[in-house]
């Protein structure tokens, strides 16, 4: 059986506030520092979601903006791929069209 694994590694300040963080995926062989994490976990057993929500100290405001515009634009993009569901994942888009005109992006 093949094996993947992600990797993030935090390094935090003395408050516990993420001043670094790196990543690496073994299967792509690919990695680096970033700024921000959204990681969502879906639990089986208790029909939920589990999110692990992190950005370093340094994450400008803009970026962060542009960074959630991609997001939920991605996130269409899954339901779609998912479900079929092509009507809703549109309805979406143009929220994040929305968002992006709302936060000047």
């Amino acid at each position: 059986m093949e094996q993947s694994e992600i990797k993030i590694s935090i390094n935090l300040d003395e408050n516990k506030v993420p001043e670094k963080m790196e990543w690496f995926a073994s299967d792509a062989n690919q990695g680096g520092v970033t700024d921000a994490v959204l990681l969502s976990i879906w639990d089986k057993k208790e029909l939920n979601t589990m999110r692990i929500d992190l950005w370093t100290k340094d994450m400008q405001v803009d970026a962060m903006k542009q960074f959630i515009f991609q997001h939920v634009m991605t996130l269409a993009d899954t339901l779609e791929r998912a479900t079929s569901e092509s009507e809703m994942a549109n309805d979406m888009r143009d929220f994040g069209n929305y968002f992006k005109d709302r936060m000047k992006i």
